[in-house]
């Protein structure tokens, strides 16, 4: 049985990563302010708000097998490393693949440049600095896992939820896209990104993993993705001129057409996972991510408020303008 130790456990992939733990044996804790959800039955939970000075006083004096960090706030990264960094076997460090200064070369390995560091309130240099703390800390000791897009039931985000749930939603209508051609989509499965961390981990592996799935082609996710609902409507392609001209946003967020990137973007979903697939990383199918998705968006309500994309009204009126361009 080994100890884990996970940084900020109560969400989405944290949960997912003490739900594994737990199902095999392990002794696991997590240490949060649980104000994401509850911690999965048979973990310990440590209730605790990072930023105070006490707020690992309850963990700071065990030997753990693994730690690992979800965060990439400044302060709280120094403050566990500071406390537990000592006397932990191994540690892991959730990055990102947004650290990377450039994203328009097809199949960069973890090996390209970072964005220089200058600026804590970007996500992209909060994460390299994350980065940087901890393996001044850590040393060879040190596994960082940088994820791409991650995908599956629970996600919050909307981003790669959007388009299976809005053909479900949709039925026999219509559903704008944006014109794929020359773009693609890289993600990896929650369940099986927390299911590599796991094994990384136990295997005491280090070094800098680019964790993400193979790229596909957008359009054909988006016809995977239809198929699976069920979706029997069309497809109305508009393009970056027109939906900028509307104020559509790329990627994410409100107004947005989730996924969709810049032209000058588009390798930012094609960087290499060969050294993750050789350490064993695993991607199941997309129509079964696909599926299992819009069980979970189902369940939640196909047409809740959504974090990104359109609402289906602003979606309809969207349309009625394309149409109304195309006739006259």
């Amino acid at each position: 049985m080994t100890r884990t130790l996970i940084l900020g456990g109560t969400a989405w992939l944290g949960r997912e990563l003490a739900e594994q733990l737990v199902a095999t044996g392990e002794d696991v804790t997590i240490l949060a302010r649980g104000v994401s959800g509850t911690a999965p039955q048979g973990v310990t939970f440590v209730a605790s708000d990072r930023k105070l000075p006490a707020a690992y006083d309850e963990v700071k004096n065990v030997d753990w097998d693994e730690v690992i960090e979800l965060s990439y706030a400044r302060d709280l990264v120094e403050g566990a490393l500071e406390a537990l960094a000592n006397q932990t076997k191994h540690w892991t460090l959730v990055s990102s693949v947004s650290v990377y200064e450039n994203n328009d070369e097809p199949g960069a390995s973890e090996d390209a440049k970072l964005v220089e560091a200058t600026d804590q309130d970007n996500y992209a240099h909060a994460k390299v600095i994350a980065e940087q703390i901890t393996e001044r800390a850590v040393g060879d000791r040190l596994l960082i896992a940088r994820a791409g897009l991650i995908a599956g039931p629970g996600d919050t985000s909307d981003r790669f939820s959007y388009w299976v749930s809005r053909f479900a939603l949709a039925e026999n209508g219509q559903v704008l896209v944006p014109r794929t051609d020359g773009r693609y989509v890289q993600f990896i499965d929650v369940r099986d990104l927390a299911s590599w961390l796991i094994d990384a981990g136990c295997l005491g592996l280090t070094g800098i993993y680019n964790v993400v799935g193979r790229e596909l082609n957008f359009s054909d996710l988006l016809i995977s993705a239809a198929k699976v609902a069920g979706f029997t409507g069309e497809l109305i392609a508009a393009d970056d001129t027109w939906l900028k001209e509307q104020e559509i946003n790329y990627w994410a967020g409100p107004q947005s057409l989730p996924l969709w990137l810049p032209l000058d973007d588009v390798a930012f979903a094609q960087r290499s996972g060969d050294r993750f697939r050789a350490a064993g990383g695993i991607q199941r199918s997309v129509t079964q991510t696909l599926e299992d998705v819009l069980t979970d968006e189902r369940a939640r309500g196909l047409a809740r408020d959504r974090r990104s994309g359109l609402n289906r009204a602003e979606e309809l009126e969207l349309l009625q303008k394309i149409e109304w361009s195309t006739k006259y």
